[in-house]
């Protein structure tokens, strides 16, 4: 029986769903990273409900649960401290005010008092707004206009950061001086002008161009370990190259941490890397699964915004739910011993998952930092996105994830996303996990001695 046979079999609820949401959703879902055209072939499994580490779809399917919500889920689903904190926040403050109040600045207390880089903090609705907003304060603070950011990293939706996410390299040319590469249509490629693009972990290219145009720099943007090519970790003394020269040349240097941030330690990557950088904005983590971002930074950072000549606007901005789920997360990810367990626990998953996919005869390895990483079925190692895009076995990953998902893991079906181990994750999911994979690559060997 092929994948979509047995797949059909089992989600006659989220087939019929489907077919009626896509006519009243554009392509059947609320957004583009949970269609078929994102891989979630031949139609996304329709969810029922979450609670802790699993989650179960309509059809009453269960599912150890890896892709958590693509980040949010950091403490799994329905966590009840931080569940409970909002329901009685809203039942006793009521929802937004359009004005500040004492829960706001409690929250806000706790994200500085984590992120080592953070001393004044605005909470806003997504990780795209933070980085529109770190991008253009960065370039009102210095008064220039060109953005350094690098392929293969993904920034959000805006106009300003949507480009050279997954780029043809025939568009993108050569990889010591790529071309910015609109990400879609509808994008002014007038702003290509504003951008210089280049290949991450290639500090020569950096250090070039900082050479050449460092004083037209407003800004660095980077992810501190890039999640939006799979997992790709950066090279001994590439960050702290980044801050050097940002600082020599007067420019900021933004750390996107929509995804890094809270991941594998409480103060995100710039604690784990050593690495403090001019604006942090965070997003997925913050919030244990309730909608809410933010942008911070050192006091100078902030000032313009501080001093009210930057506006930064927004009337869901630290509203209600947002602050009580900001602060009930801070503290429980303030419990010691949490991230060394979680870390060590995700590290079994990911080498274990190693030793079964080479025992089975297939090219493995896998990137990252316990509490998030990828499989990588590839022979050479990767550091950027044009190595992944050239050395990773992208439908070999694919039918690894239909496997597995036929035996209730789930996670993303690309290989360019990662696994994500929750704070809640235990044993006994990995265990199961473990035996899923055994099974699913002894397929996937057969299928490419019979291939």
């Amino acid at each position: 029986m092929t994948f979509e046979d047995a797949y059909l079999a089992r989600t006659p609820g989220s087939r019929e769903l489907f077919e009626r949401a896509s006519k009243t959703i554009p392509a059947g879902a609320g957004s583009s990273a949970r269609t078929v055209g994102f891989g979630w072939a031949p139609y996304p499994p329709f969810m029922h409900d979450g609670r802790g580490s699993r989650i179960r779809d309509v059809d009453g399917n269960e599912y150890v649960d890896y892709l958590l919500g693509l980040g949010p889920m950091i403490l799994g689903h329905r966590h009840p401290t931080v569940t409970r904190a909002v329901a009685d926040a809203v039942s006793e403050y009521g929802t937004c005010f359009g004005l500040p109040y004492r829960l706001e600045v409690e929250a806000a207390e706790k994200v500085v008092e984590a992120v080592p880089g953070i001393e004044q903090v605005r909470f806003t609705n997504s990780g795209s707004e933070a980085v529109g907003t770190a991008v253009r304060l960065a370039r009102a603070t210095t008064g220039r206009r060109l953005v350094i950011r690098f392929e293969g990293h993904y920034h959000g939706w805006q106009d300003t950061v949507y480009w050279s996410n997954h780029v043809d390299p025939e568009l993108a040319g050569p990889s010591d001086r790529p071309r910015p590469v609109a990400a879609g249509p509808g994008v002014p490629l007038e702003l290509a002008d504003t951008l210089v693009v280049l290949t991450w972990n290639d500090p020569d290219s950096f250090r070039r161009v900082m050479d050449e145009r460092g004083d037209e720099v407003a800004a660095v943007i980077t992810e501190a370990a890039v999640f939006n090519t799979g997992c790709i970790l950066p090279e001994p003394g590439y960050l702290e190259l980044l801050r050097e020269l940002t600082t020599r040349h007067g420019a900021m240097l933004i750390f996107d941490e929509v995804i890094t941030g809270f991941r594998f330690c409480r103060g995100g990557a710039q604690e784990w890397f050593g690495v403090t950088p001019d604006l942090t904005t965070l997003a997925k983590g913050l919030g244990g699964g309730f909608p809410v971002a933010a942008i911070g930074g050192s006091r100078d950072a902030m000032s313009m915004v501080a001093e009210g000549r930057y506006s930064h606007s927004g009337t869901y901005n630290a509203n209600v739910v947002q602050c009580a789920a900001v602060a009930a997360t801070m503290d429980v990810l303030a419990e010691p011993g949490l991230y060394e367990r979680q870390r060590a626990l995700g590290e079994r998953l990911s080498g274990g998952l190693v030793e079964l996919a080479r025992q089975a005869g297939l090219p493995a390895s896998a990137e990252g930092l316990g509490t998030v990483f990828q499989l990588w079925f590839s022979e050479e190692r990767i550091r950027n996105w044009r190595e992944a895009d050239a050395y990773a076995d992208h439908a070999l990953f694919t039918r690894w994830y239909q496997e597995m998902l036929l035996r209730g893991v789930l996670f993303h079906p690309l290989q360019f996303e990662n696994l994500f181990v929750s704070l809640v994750h235990d044993d006994e999911d990995i265990d199961l996990t473990l035996d899923a994979a055994t099974q699913a690559f002894e397929v996937l060997a057969a299928d490419r001695a019979v291939g």
